[in-house]
């Protein structure tokens, strides 16, 4: 598996802006193969400027890299082009190949009324 995450820096005036836009958008990841989950995650309110990153799972390293390659890629990039900019800087790129993963066991089913 593979994880890539994008980590951008917020400016707490620009937060509920920054949080519209990402939870607003027409998201196509779910078309892409290999493509596992996505979650959009934030640091503490405390923080100036305020920490979120963008985190996504992928089977192979080669799915995320095929999605980088795409006209979905393309355009969700280009709708991020368009808008003024709510971070400061650029987003801070990280990619990680998974080397072991645990799961919470799944919970016994309730008993039937």
């Amino acid at each position: 598996m593979f994880v890539a995450m994008n980590r951008f820096k917020v400016l707490r005036e620009n937060a509920a802006a920054f949080e519209a836009m990402w939870l607003a958008r027409n998201s196509t990841l779910h078309q892409m193969p290999g493509f596992m989950t996505f979650q959009l995650l934030k640091t503490s309110d405390d923080a100036e400027p305020m920490l979120y990153s963008s985190y996504t799972l992928w089977a192979r390293k080669a799915d995320f890299e095929a999605w980088t390659r795409s006209t979905q890629f393309r355009a969700s990039h280009d709708r991020a082009e368009q808008r003024a900019p709510l971070s400061v800087g650029q987003p801070q790129f990280e990619g990680f190949e998974v080397l072991q993963a645990l799961s919470a066991p799944l919970a016994p089913r309730e008993a039937a009324e």
